[in-house]
């Protein structure tokens, strides 16, 4: 009997300590993970701005109103359709980091 308890107990605590193994990894994944989002976060603001600043300068030189409209109108349709690409790109890497952080638990 007191082997049966023994080997459980062992059981139980080579469990927790797998377990406890799966949250360390998990948990440095979700930091590393955090930390590759503000970066991506962070090249998307500096391409956005490098694009505002390139259609100020061209409105800046524009010739005549018209020029200014256009301009302007490139620049709006240019933003959305970057922002919205951004924001695809940034949930496709939050969700490729979720399912790598349950991977773990899911392998063992």
């Amino acid at each position: 009997m007191a082997d049966t308890i023994n080997d459980a107990a062992k059981a139980g605590s080579d469990a927790a300590r797998a377990g406890a193994e799966r949250m360390g990894e998990a948990g440095r994944a979700i930091a590393d993970n955090g930390s590759t989002i503000g970066i991506k976060m962070i090249e998307q603001a500096e391409t956005n701005t490098r694009e505002a600043f390139a259609a100020m300068r061209a409105a800046a030189e524009a010739k005549d109103i018209a020029d200014v409209m256009r301009i302007q109108g490139e620049f709006l349709r240019e933003q959305s359709s970057r922002s919205m690409a951004q924001a695809r790109e940034v949930s496709e890497l939050i969700m490729q980091f979720g399912r790598n952080a349950v991977a773990p638990f899911r392998q063992r």
